[in-house]
């Protein structure tokens, strides 16, 4: 493995911490020495640390690009549901030559157009979406991610946002009545307030009190587990409004290229979010029905699109 090759490249969120080498010099890219680390670490520089550590890699690679999930901001990060801040400096003083930090979802949008078909599932018609268009990646997981490729002319720029604190448009009466109780706990509702591990906790809360029933404290993964009894309308609504956010985003980027959905959560329901009202939501536009009505959803399976992104993204920083 040829030393300028190599990337070591790291995926960082809410609730993980994980990292591997990419090998950029092998065709197709060769992802080894991937760790991902279960414990709690009190900030990232001790995660990295325990990392190397625990790899015994026999040289420190000359670049490092970490997919964060939060905003970068003059090369600097606090991650949105962490206490975690960090910097490429703190990069930089472990040795490498080259340090990049990134949007966990801008570095989705540069590894999609990349990946083969295989690492993808197609919930609702299978649409070929439209070649150089761009496309939008969103995802529930911990937060919520929102990202574009932007495409124009054989160009192609990735553009972090932080769309998931947008606020949440409820279309149905029972949605409204859900609002109305969040609004009660929450200054802003957020489309992270309801499509999230922690949303889909507040959309089974605030169902349990509209109807007058006893609030049980239960996890996201404990309500999914009640899909077929006491879970099933919270889980129903959490699959339809993330058919209308998917639509929004597709008619606010433009995303004629394709609407790509990541996050774990989606991966988890895969088969409840293909027999839910998804598509129909997203293709529910009024006037525009027909513009998104062309537009691809695609689930991204492929675990690995993080550190693709992310050693493709150092590549192409390098060369500006």
């Amino acid at each position: 493995m040829s030393e300028d090759a190599r990337v070591l490249v790291g995926d960082v969120g809410g609730t993980h911490a994980r990292f591997a080498v990419v090998d950029t010099g092998a065709t197709p890219w060769r992802i080894g020495d991937r760790i991902d680390l279960d414990t709690d670490f009190p900030d990232f520089t001790s995660s990295l640390r325990a990392y190397l550590d625990r790899a015994g890699l026999a040289s420190l690679p000359r670049a490092a690009a970490v997919a964060v999930a939060g905003p970068v901001t003059a090369r600097r990060v606090v991650l949105t549901n962490r206490h975690w801040a960090f910097s490429e400096d703190d990069l930089r003083g472990f040795g490498f030559a080259d340090a990049l930090l990134i949007n966990d979802f801008a570095t989705l949008a540069f590894a999609v157009g990349a990946l083969p078909p295989e690492s993808f599932h197609t919930i609702g018609p299978d649409l070929p979406g439209l070649d150089g268009e761009p496309i939008s990646v969103i995802g529930a997981g911990t937060g919520f991610g929102a990202a574009c490729l932007a495409r124009f002319h054989g160009r192609a720029v990735p553009v972090a946002t932080e769309g998931g604190h947008a606020g949440f448009a409820p279309s149905t009466a029972r949605e409204t009545a859900v609002l109305g109780v969040l609004a009660r706990r929450f200054d802003h509702v957020s489309i992270e307030r309801v499509l999230s591990g922690p949303g889909l906790e507040n959309l089974y809360a605030a169902l349990a009190e509209i109807d007058g029933r006893k609030v049980e404290e239960l996890s996201a993964a404990e309500i999914t587990a009640r899909r077929e009894s006491d879970g099933r309308e919270a889980m129903d609504m959490f699959c339809a409004i993330y058919g209308t956010v998917a639509g929004d985003f597709a008619l606010c980027h433009g995303a004629r290229g394709g609407v790509f959905i990541a996050g774990g959560i989606a991966q988890k329901i895969e088969a409840v979010l293909g027999a839910s009202a998804f598509r129909q939501r997203f293709e529910a536009k009024g006037r525009m029905s027909g513009y998104v009505k062309t537009i691809p959803t695609r689930l991204i399976l492929s675990e690995d699109t993080a550190f693709l992104g992310a050693a493709n993204a150092s590549l192409e920083f390098r060369r500006v």
